[in-house]
């Protein structure tokens, strides 16, 4: 048996391919969008994908199901409670799709979801070499966001489809306790998200576990009755970017492929043109790394650098109904777009030909921020005329550590809390260590906040400067 597994950082996702060498078959779960490297692997191997499965309509990236059933013909499977416009085969609970010498059956697991599945997985060799065991016993367990290693899925991102945190979440408990914690210690945990992922408050950066391991150590699945576990559940998630539930929607939905997209709007515009697409309401999204966007930028664009949790913090800044015009070095405008395709962000018109360098005849176009080293901050604030700290890190982050009299507006609350940030004084805007806070200059500057400066390096390099923070 192949099973492999595909993690990708930028969304803290974990896909599987699942393969049988006898039947050269191939089964891909939760597929990112950008389907090359399963096929890739599969021919590889000498395997044909016949089938992809999604455990649950994901809320934080457009899964490649699509793709996949476009490009290899592919079946995709669903749980047996999903609705959606496109062809599938509902699985219910207990159903099996053998795969030669590989057998996949369902669990209905709803909790994070109404239609979420986990998906057992059988290695039927092993299991003849083993006759004296009394059962045939799974050598993994894809859980998709119903368990995670460290956590389980949150079940409070249903709330605007008409599902409450609290229904949610008395299914979730009993999904854990009667379908997944009965299974053998030594089964594989194989979750959909690590570390990073909005779909929970305490992932591991583990991307595999056991059942035993979890059992032992996951503070979700220790005893405790049904009301406690919602409440602790439902307690100090993260707030959930406003694109989750549009991607949710939209996975039930038949669209375009992201080869489509990219095909047919991936073009090459000159200035003059991203000028009137601006100049109507385009969004100019500058990818650079933060540095080179601090040094010179167009005026009215917005860094998002490819360095960071991109996909993520585009989907939480920028308006998906509103054309975006990509800036990036020659080269990367595919990988930009592409990772925008991700999280169904399609509405894409154009990359600037030759990058920032077709700006250099075009300086009355051109801005920048000026960046402070932590002994130069800690000077200004004790000048006679200080600006206003401006901490855009997380709740969380501000209470562990933050600089004396620093106002803590989270990026993702700037926007709808920019008239807090007074346009008349000097602005001093940071986050951990550089890549949040580019962001935020960007927005300042379009709302008018162009006294600003930016804390190199962020808290992270302004304490290991030795310079006083609040704890």
């Amino acid at each position: 048996m192949i099973l492999k597994q595909y993690y990708l950082n930028c969304l803290a996702h974990a896909s599987y391919l699942i393969g049988d060498p006898s039947s050269g078959t191939a089964v891909v779960v939760d597929p990112q969008r950008d389907t090359d490297a399963y096929v890739a692997d599969a021919e590889k191997a000498g395997l044909q994908i016949r089938h992809v499965f999604l455990t649950h309509f994901h809320a934080d990236f457009l899964a490649g199901h699509l793709e996949l059933r476009d490009r290899t013909g592919a079946q995709i499977h669903l749980g047996a409670k999903a609705q959606a416009e496109f062809a599938f085969r509902p699985m219910a609970d207990g159903d099996s799709l053998d795969l030669g010498r590989v057998r996949l059956t369902v669990l209905e697991t709803p909790g994070h979801t109404v239609e979420s599945i986990s998906i057992l997985v059988f290695d039927l060799d092993v299991d003849a070499r083993q006759p004296q065991a009394d059962a045939r016993q799974p050598q993994a367990i894809l859980t998709g966001d119903t368990l995670f290693v460290g956590d389980v899925g949150r079940p409070d991102l249903r709330a605007s489809l008409g599902w409450s945190a609290n229904d949610l979440g008395k299914m979730l408990y009993h999904s854990v306790r009667e379908k997944l914690l009965p299974l053998p210690d030594a089964t594989l945990v194989y979750p959909a998200h690590g570390a990073g992922s909005l779909c929970g408050k305490s992932l591991s950066k583990e991307t595999v576990s056991t059942i035993g391991e979890q059992r032992r150590t996951n503070y979700a699945l220790q005893p405790m009755s049904e009301p406690d576990f919602i409440e602790l559940v439902t307690a100090d998630q993260p707030d959930a970017p406003s694109y989750f539930t549009y991607d949710a929607v939209l996975n039930t939905k038949e669209r375009p492929t992201l080869s489509h997209m990219l095909e047919h709007q991936l073009k090459p515009i000159d200035i003059d043109v991203l000028l009137s697409l601006q100049s109507v309401g385009a969004q100019i999204l500058d990818v650079r790394d933060a540095v080179e966007y601090s040094r010179a930028h167009l005026k009215g664009s917005l860094n998002i650098g490819l360095g960071g949790s991109y996909a993520t913090w585009a989907g939480t800044i920028l308006d998906r109904d509103k054309p975006i015009v990509i800036i990036a070095e020659p080269g990367r405008q595919e990988e930009a777009a592409m990772r925008l395709g991700r999280i169904g962000f399609d509405s894409i018109v154009g990359y600037l030909r030759d990058g920032i360098s077709a700006l250099e005849a075009r300086t009355d176009l051109m801005t920048g921020t000026t960046r402070v080293t932590p002994a130069e901050a800690a000077a200004a604030l004790a000048s006679s005329a200080p600006p206003v700290v401006l901490d855009i890190r997380a709740p969380k982050e501000w209470q562990k550590s933050h600089i004396d009299g620093s106002v803590n507006i989270p990026l993702n609350h700037l926007l709808e809390r920019i008239d807090e940030v007074p346009p008349g004084r000097p602005v001093l805007v940071h986050c951990a260590g550089g890549y949040r806070s580019s962001i935020a200059a960007g927005l300042l500057q379009q709302h008018g906040r162009i006294n600003l400066t930016e804390l190199t390096g962020g808290i992270t390099a302004w304490e290991a400067a030795g310079l006083p923070v609040i704890i």
